[in-house]
């Protein structure tokens, strides 16, 4: 298995030490900010992409996805994100890492539609080679963090010239100032089987630790954050073994990577349910410097899932499960099948 290229990501984060730094006030709870990741389940246009198989999504597909379809899971899931983080950070997210997009054009559109219209997000967005045509992005809001330089990197498997799947975006900037990475991550899925499939992410966990091992490289210290959904739930040994994260928050040294979300799954807590039970595949990992209650920059607070009413299913066998769009080819109405994780990053304010 061969990772891709790092060398251009080795340049372009030493642009991080040289960038102008930026403060900016926000507001009465300016001491804390909210960082979250959404698996927004298939948000297709209408349209058919003769470059990918979204045919399922279109108003002749099996799916009969239509524009007034279309229009309410904008609504959706511009309501779920707004919201996410509203108990401790005065706005919306700084940051919100996306999964299961087609294009930047439904991205548009969900930043466009109320009540994240008023948020002023922009877009860090590259078509990947998935077959579906479904990708990662990044939202942002570039009065808090400065985006320096973005590059997406591919998963190549040596032995398999027909395998292609999502990008890991890396997005390089400051939030108030103080230099953050963010890696946006969707691993291979279990499609063909849990174990049969294992090899694949534990692929993507090593590209993802090289890209990490690469940034501190240039800039020890630097904060780091990896979101997404990594399709294996944090005791899996692709995010164990691989990307090696740390797990007790104690435990943690210089150089680590932190998984708070461990902790909710040995809860019980996950954010997708398969045949009952509950996965946590979606999480947020944070790089050792952030875990550090610092004097000057931020810091981790807290992690969560979100878990609001209008998420979750109300009545019936599936009552407590996500609401999502569909169930086969039966159109609910719903958010996604997956819930949105948060953390909360804080800092001291005199």
């Amino acid at each position: 298995m061969r990772i891709s290229n790092i060398t251009s990501v080795l340049l372009f984060l030493l642009l991080l030490n040289f960038f102008p730094e930026q403060l900016i006030s926000q507001g009465k709870k300016g001491n804390t900010v909210t960082i979250a990741f959404y698996n927004v389940e298939n948000l297709f246009d209408t349209i058919d992409d003769p470059a990918t198989d979204d045919q399922e999504f279109t108003p002749a597909g099996s799916a009969k996805w239509n524009s007034v379809r279309y229009k309410q899971k904008l609504k959706n899931l511009a309501e779920a994100i707004s919201q996410i983080g509203d108990d401790q950070a005065a706005n919306p997210p700084v940051l919100v890492g996306l999964a299961e997009v087609e294009n930047r054009q439904v991205i548009e559109d969900l930043i466009h539609t109320p009540p994240l219209k008023s948020a002023g997000y922009r877009i860090i967005h590259y078509d990947s080679p998935d077959k579906r045509g479904i990708d990662v992005a990044l939202i942002y809001k570039p009065s808090v963090y400065k985006v320096i330089l973005s590059k997406p990197n591919s998963l190549k498997i040596d032995d398999q010239p027909d395998f292609f799947t999502r990008d890991i975006l890396l997005v390089t900037g400051k939030l108030d100032g103080q230099p953050l990475a963010v890696l946006v991550n969707h691993w291979p899925s279990r499609s063909k089987g849990e174990k049969e499939s294992a090899p694949f992410r534990n692929a993507a966990a090593d590209l993802c630790r090289s890209l990490y091992d690469s940034i501190q490289k240039v800039q020890p210290g630097t904060g780091v954050i990896i979101l997404g959904d990594f399709n294996d739930d944090p005791v899996n040994e692709s995010l164990m073994n691989h990307l090696k994260t740390v797990v007790i928050a104690d435990s943690v040294r210089t150089g680590d990577l932190f998984n708070p979300m461990w902790k909710l799954f040995e809860q019980g807590s996950g954010t997708l349910t398969y045949k009952g039970k509950w996965n946590l595949f979606d999480q947020i990992i944070i790089s050792s410097s952030l875990v550090e209650k610092s004097k000057k920059g931020y810091f981790f607070y807290k992690s969560g899932i979100v878990k609001s009413q209008m998420l979750l299913e109300q009545e019936g066998q599936y009552a407590g499960y996500p609401f999502r769009s569909y169930a086969g080819n039966n159109y609910l109405g719903g958010y996604s099948d997956h819930l949105p994780v948060y953390i909360y990053l804080t800092r001291n304010v005199k």
